[in-house]
């Protein structure tokens, strides 16, 4: 008796660990599926921002917009009607699963007010950055975005004490070696004009995601995946368009209508719909890495997300590139061969790599 029981246990435990190791591999397909569209919104968000009114705007006349305005008052117009149209997408799929008064409960709790604060540094400020780091120096400064597990790292180890031992500071260093091999192409004649002025906000943007992610660890522990990436989005949206817009408009210095170029943003046909497909592409983008975290741990999940560093690039060429024929999307050989390098160095901040290549004894494959 004693012997089928024991039998019984073994096969009930067995089975328990498959279905642990079945659900910790969905999250890794999950947290990796988000690096991919997040390489999609990188690409259509540009390719909004490419045609349309925004030709004018970006044009040989400008419009009549000052070189402030050209730089930081469409970047972030092109971060708020992408991340608006994000919020649309969010509230829509809320309101038809039901989840609208989940969604305004946790707004006012605390880990809500909390993602609504870190949403305010990853959205308005990280996003303006990395589309003013786009448009400067192309789809080269999405590996210099993809630091941000890097900065996240060292930001925990100062603001909540978290471990960074020698492997991750190994990580680190490869990529920052992989963000110096992208900042070497300004050294060509062919680097963009505005090329290390758009790394700088590149890494603007890693440092403010950076900051995003150690802060979002506490909301996202307390609300689920789907309320939590509508309390980012809208907020985002609502601070871009509301407030940085503005103040943009009134920094440039120049008779500008932001209401007006907002109108435009949002009802040009020629735009956008390029900018609703961006916004859902963020939407899954975030909704994917919130679940995969969830799944297979915050830091596997962070990793398996900054291969955005090499999607970002490849979508854009692709899509700017290759089917629309966009000039200057094509991504030198060193920087290619960073974005791979910058992948490498976030795995090993992330996990162990030889535990890819044993299991434990509860055949669980952890990250250490």
């Amino acid at each position: 008796m004693s012997g089928a029981v024991a039998t019984g246990n073994m096969m009930a435990f067995q089975a328990k660990t498959k279905l642990d190791f079945d659900f910790r591999r969905r999250g890794i397909i999950i947290a990796l599926m988000s690096g991919m569209f997040y390489g999609w919104y990188t690409a259509f968000m540009t390719l909004g921002m490419s045609t349309g009114t925004w030709v004018d705007w970006y044009g040989v006349n400008t419009a009549g917009l000052s070189a402030f305005a050209i730089t930081y008052l469409l970047g972030a117009l092109g971060a708020a009607t992408t991340d608006t149209f994000s919020a649309l997408w969010a509230l829509g799929i809320a309101t038809a699963r039901g989840r609208i008064g989940d969604f305004l409960r946790c707004y006012k709790t605390r880990p809500g007010l909390i993602m609504a604060a870190a949403a305010i540094i990853g959205g308005p400020l990280a996003s303006t950055a990395y589309v003013i780091g786009l448009q400067k120096a192309g789809s080269i400064i999405v590996p210099i975005s993809a630091l941000c597990p890097a900065i996240g790292a060292i930001l925990g180890r100062f603001l909540f004490k978290q471990e960074l031992n020698a492997r991750m500071i190994l990580g680190i260093l490869i990529c920052f070696i992989a963000s110096c091999m992208i900042a070497s192409t300004s050294l060509g004649g062919e680097a963009p004009e505005g090329l290390m002025v758009g790394l700088f906000f590149g890494f603007i943007a890693a440092l403010g995601w950076g900051i995003e992610g150690c802060v979002c660890g506490y909301g996202t522990s307390m609300i689920d995946s789907e309320i939590g990436i509508t309390i980012r989005q809208v907020t985002s949206g609502i601070t871009n368009l509301i407030i940085l817009v503005p103040l943009f408009g009134m920094m440039s210095n120049h008779d500008v209508s932001t209401f007006s170029m907002v109108q435009q943003s949002f009802f040009n046909g020629d735009s956008t719909l390029w900018f609703m497909i961006a916004g859902l592409s963020a939407y899954v983008t975030f909704m994917f890495w919130y679940k995969g975290n969830s799944m297979c741990g915050a830091a596997l999940g962070m990793s398996c997300n900054g291969t955005f560093s090499f999607w970002g690039p490849f979508c854009c060429w692709l899509l700017l590139g290759v089917i629309f024929g966009l000039d200057g999307w094509t991504i030198p050989p060193v920087a290619w061969a960073a974005a791979v390098l910058m992948v490498v160095g976030i795995f090993v901040i992330a996990m162990n790599p030889m535990d890819l290549l044993k299991k434990k004894e509860d055949g669980h494959y952890e990250a250490a």
